[in-house]
């Protein structure tokens, strides 16, 4: 199986295993990073070893190529189709482009970021997952983009936010170019994750350099 076909799986054996909670069959992120769970394959007991862990642990996302088979001890809250893009030859970096690291100290305004624009889940230790860059204007963050899960080889691009005040601008787009760069320049490839009918953002990733790979299903599974 190609690492991307279930990318939490593949980050959480590897690069990210230590921030993997485990029944050993089903895997998820530790909540304060990240709330995708996974699992080895879809027969019976990893799939029950999932809805215990969704039981004990509490709601998750399921993201992967194939369709996920119903989960005992859990109701779907939420399902639909997104696409998985990777980047095999991104767009380069703006090198006249300014920008500034972001880290702990930065927390809590990029949590209060990505809670008002809703790029994607994000929690009080995701910026953690890898590096983050950002904007500030008149002092208060105004963009940012960054990294999330870390299968074998690839690097999801992730976080990425504008304050609705700064939109219009590019800003999002010069901030991802400079995180793929980044990754490529590590030997990785970036990949990103959207909803299969958001045109205008799978629009915009394919100017900078993303091709489609799969489709994905994403479930959002809660105890029953």
């Amino acid at each position: 199986m190609h690492p991307l076909d279930n990318p939490a799986w593949s980050a959480l054996c590897s690069r990210q295993k230590h921030l993997a909670r485990s029944t050993g069959l089903a895997q998820r992120y530790d909540g304060d990073y990240a709330t995708f769970a996974t699992v080895v394959n879809h027969s019976y007991e990893p799939l029950a070893a999932l809805g215990a862990l969704v039981a004990r642990t509490g709601p998750a996302i399921v993201l992967e190529k194939d369709p996920l088979p119903p989960v005992p001890g859990t109701i779907v809250r939420k399902h639909r189709m997104g696409v998985q893009m990777v980047a095999e030859h991104p767009l380069p970096a703006d090198p006249d482009f300014a920008f500034l690291e972001l880290g702990d100290a930065d927390a809590p305004e990029m949590l209060a970021l990505a809670t008002l624009t809703e790029p994607g889940p994000f929690f009080a230790r995701t910026h953690q997952l890898g590096r983050f860059i950002g904007i500030r204007r008149e002092g208060r963050l105004i963009a940012m983009a960054g990294e999330r899960m870390k299968p074998l080889d690839f690097t999801e691009v992730s976080g990425v936010c504008t304050h609705p005040d700064f939109r219009g601008f590019g800003l999002a787009g010069k901030l991802m170019r400079i995180v793929a760069a980044r990754i490529a320049a590590r030997g990785e490839v970036p990949f990103l994750h959207a909803y299969a009918d958001n045109a205008s953002a799978i629009g915009l990733y394919e100017r900078l350099g993303y091709r489609r790979r799969i489709d994905v299903n994403v479930t959002v599974l809660a105890p029953a």
